[in-house]
């Protein structure tokens, strides 16, 4: 009972309980046992090459599970594997080519890759951007959008199928704390209007991608695919150096490694009690509520329509995500 109330207070007071204090401060309590090893599991990483994404995937690679790392450039994505590949325990280590903001490879990637593998067991939609002007992706969608919600949302899809075969599975969706200062803009989704705030237009796109987990775990109900969504807290990134520099000089003394950020991420996807619920958002291994300002939530209608949207923009409008579960 001490412990939950002091994490409860740690969360709220944001600033200890988002930094490297606040992962030392839970992690001192936690069970290693809790994390359970991976022989013989798929694990893909989108934006595995650096920070969060790279160190999900060498924390997948210990627990000995085969890991593909999805990078957009290729001699980023052999250097990261051959670093992933020094601390993997059994479990091969592969790159494949994809650029979340750009739908024709989404497509091109998915279906490569369904063709490779027999099995995906996790799926984990990290990849992201955050851009200081609007820009449009070759599809013609506001990038930081296309990146982060339309194109996992595309990748997602196409992978569900093979997530079916391999169920029990599971798709973890990284968020951001951010996304806590901001409200699902329905009308706005692509920041047309307005000037242009790439942090807020990131925080917003954060948002969203908690929605569609929620969005996702209801219509993957009863096949055996969980889908939960995390935020790091203040981590250590390359992201966040060159993205946000006033921020990151402001709190590097206080940012979390990437490991200790990743940390969540490696647990969704191994740890048992992971998989006993779905559709929930975490931080340091706790589900956390969604909201906690006021006026920033959605209603019903809102969430059905970002989810019509991103089928409208990603051309897959019409078609249901649908899995055959099988024992792992």
């Amino acid at each position: 009972m001490v412990r939950s109330l002091l994490d409860t207070v740690l969360y709220r007071t944001v600033v200890v309980g988002y930094t490297s204090l606040g992962y030392r401060l839970r992690s001192s309590g936690w069970n290693p046992q809790e994390v359970q090893p991976m022989d013989g599991k798929v694990v893909l990483v989108t934006g595995a090459t650096s920070g969060l994404g790279l160190a999900a995937a060498e924390g997948f690679a210990r627990l000995s599970a085969s890991v593909w790392l999805i990078a957009r450039d290729q001699q980023r994505g052999e250097r990261a594997r051959a670093q992933v590949a020094r601390n993997a325990r059994g479990g091969e280590v592969q790159v494949g080519h994809c650029d979340l903001g750009d739908l024709a490879s989404v497509r091109k990637f998915a279906e490569g890759f369904c063709g490779q593998t027999a099995r995906l067991d996790v799926l984990v939609n990290n990849a992201g951007a955050l851009v200081n002007q609007r820009k449009r992706s070759a599809d013609g969608i506001e990038l930081t959008f296309a990146t982060n919600v339309v194109g996992p949302f595309l990748l997602t899809k196409l992978l569900v199928p093979e997530l079916g075969r391999s169920a029990p599975s599971r798709i973890i969706n990284v968020s951001s704390g951010g996304m806590y200062a901001q409200k699902l803009r329905v009308d706005d989704l692509q920041s047309e209007h307005g000037d242009f705030d790439g942090a807020a237009v990131y925080a917003r796109t954060k948002r969203a991608g908690v929605v569609l987990t929620e969005l996702w775990a209801k219509r993957l109900h009863g096949q055996s695919i969980v889908v939960h969504s995390m935020h790091p807290g203040w981590a250590d990134t390359p992201g966040v150096k060159s993205s946000l520099p006033r921020f990151y000089k402001l709190t590097k003394p206080l940012l979390r490694s990437p490991a200790q950020g990743a940390d969540t991420i490696v647990w969704l996807g191994a740890a048992p009690q992971a998989a006993q619920s779905s559709g929930e958002f975490w931080h340091d291994r706790r589900a956390r509520p969604t909201h906690l300002l006021p006026g920033t939530r959605e209603s019903a209608e809102d969430r059905q329509r970002l989810w019509d949207e991103c089928e409208r923009l990603s051309g897959d409008h019409g078609n249901q995500p649908s899995g055959q579960s099988r024992s792992a």
